[in-house]
Protein backbone atom coordinates (compact mmCIF):
# COMPACT_ATOMS: atom_id res chain seq x y z
CA UNK A 1 0.00 0.00 0.00
CA UNK A 2 2.86 2.67 1.06
CA UNK A 3 4.72 1.82 -1.93
CA UNK A 4 1.61 2.33 -4.24
CA UNK A 5 0.89 5.76 -2.88
CA UNK A 6 4.82 6.43 -3.60
CA UNK A 7 4.68 5.27 -7.02
CA UNK A 8 1.97 7.52 -7.50
CA UNK A 9 3.28 10.89 -5.84
CA UNK A 10 6.04 10.31 -8.28
CA UNK A 11 4.21 9.98 -10.93
CA UNK A 12 2.26 13.27 -9.70
CA UNK A 13 5.70 14.98 -9.39
CA UNK A 14 6.69 13.90 -12.56
CA UNK A 15 3.76 15.25 -14.67
CA UNK A 16 4.17 18.36 -12.25
CA UNK A 17 7.55 19.23 -12.99
CA UNK A 18 7.01 18.35 -17.16
CA UNK A 19 4.08 21.15 -16.80
CA UNK A 20 6.06 23.60 -14.42
CA UNK A 21 8.70 23.36 -17.32
CA UNK A 22 6.52 23.33 -20.27
CA UNK A 23 5.07 26.46 -18.70
CA UNK A 24 8.29 28.11 -18.07
CA UNK A 25 9.09 27.62 -21.98
CA UNK A 26 5.84 29.60 -22.93
CA UNK A 27 6.92 32.25 -20.43
CA UNK A 28 9.90 32.34 -21.91
CA UNK A 29 8.80 32.75 -25.42
CA UNK A 30 6.44 35.14 -24.18
CA UNK A 31 8.39 37.95 -23.03
CA UNK A 32 10.89 37.28 -26.11
CA UNK A 33 7.90 38.23 -27.93
CA UNK A 34 6.74 40.94 -25.85
CA UNK A 35 10.29 42.33 -25.89
CA UNK A 36 10.04 42.22 -30.03
CA UNK A 37 7.07 44.52 -29.82
CA UNK A 38 8.57 46.59 -27.71
CA UNK A 39 10.91 47.36 -29.77
CA UNK A 40 9.07 47.38 -32.78
CA UNK A 41 6.69 50.01 -31.43
CA UNK A 42 10.04 52.39 -30.36
CA UNK A 43 10.91 52.44 -33.90
CA UNK A 44 7.40 53.14 -35.23
CA UNK A 45 7.14 55.95 -33.11
CA UNK A 46 10.56 57.21 -33.46
CA UNK A 47 9.62 57.37 -37.39
CA UNK A 48 6.44 58.78 -36.54
CA UNK A 49 7.94 61.07 -34.83
CA UNK A 50 10.41 62.42 -37.70
CA UNK A 51 7.99 62.66 -40.05
CA UNK A 52 6.04 64.77 -38.08
CA UNK A 53 8.65 67.23 -38.10
CA UNK A 54 9.65 66.66 -41.66
CA UNK A 55 5.81 67.32 -42.56
CA UNK A 56 5.53 70.38 -40.71
CA UNK A 57 8.52 71.84 -42.18
CA UNK A 58 7.48 71.17 -45.64
CA UNK A 59 4.14 72.34 -45.26
CA UNK A 60 5.89 75.63 -43.93
CA UNK A 61 7.74 75.68 -47.42
CA UNK A 62 4.77 74.76 -49.36
CA UNK A 63 2.79 78.17 -48.29
CA UNK A 64 2.35 80.46 -51.49
CA UNK A 65 4.44 83.76 -51.33
CA UNK A 66 1.15 86.20 -50.67
CA UNK A 67 0.43 85.00 -47.45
Amino acid sequence: MLEKRLEELETKLAFAEDLIETLNQTVIRQQKQMDSLQEQLRLLHREMRDNRTEESTSLREEIPPHY
